[in-house]
């Protein structure tokens, strides 16, 4: 056997260089009336989206959006948006799977410190902490995937409409 076919492929990896807040905004539209009413449980309403930039030198910024929004009786009680960005370099990977590589194992390293800004922003505005549940990254790259080929679809079906982006 030739030395090449001994030799074990590492297992890909992704490295993550910077991980910040690009964008946080907490809104708290009744905070006076909130707290001197009587108030039942809130429904909260989670959405979580990723993207991914290339950057130069084979790095990429990936990025984790979270929304969040507090109702009672269709009030809002709060609204929080975050958008938690990292800058990850991955090896070992062909071509072909580096995006859902990045699309998925990058946000799912940014997601514990985006869930921990998420509950202290809500703590620290009144609220108790909104712990968000642990999120499948796989289910959302399918996701992102499937909607990007329905919207490709509508595209080539309608050739004559003009579309603004």
């Amino acid at each position: 056997m030739a030395d090449d076919e001994n030799k074990i492929k590492a297992p890909p990896s992704l490295t993550m260089h910077a991980q910040f807040i690009k964008d946080l905004s907490f809104e708290n539209p009744r905070a006076s009336e909130i707290f001197t009413k009587q108030t039942g449980q809130p429904d909260v309403e989670v959405s979580v989206n990723v993207s991914a930039n290339a950057l130069d030198n084979e790095k990429y910024e990936v990025i984790l959006r979270l929304n969040a929004k507090a109702t009672i009786e269709s009030e809002a009680l709060f609204l929080v948006e975050l958008s938690y960005g990292g800058v990850v370099s991955i090896s070992n990977i062909s071509g072909k799977e580096k995006n859902a590589f990045i699309m998925i194992e990058g946000p799912r390293l940014l997601f514990p410190f985006a869930r921990a800004t998420i509950a202290n922003v809500t703590r620290e505005g009144g609220f108790l902490p909104l712990n968000i549940q642990p999120i499948d990254f796989v289910a959302v790259f399918k996701t992102n995937i499937e909607a990007k080929q329905s919207q490709a679809n509508q595209s080539e079906a309608k050739p004559s409409e003009i579309r603004d982006n």
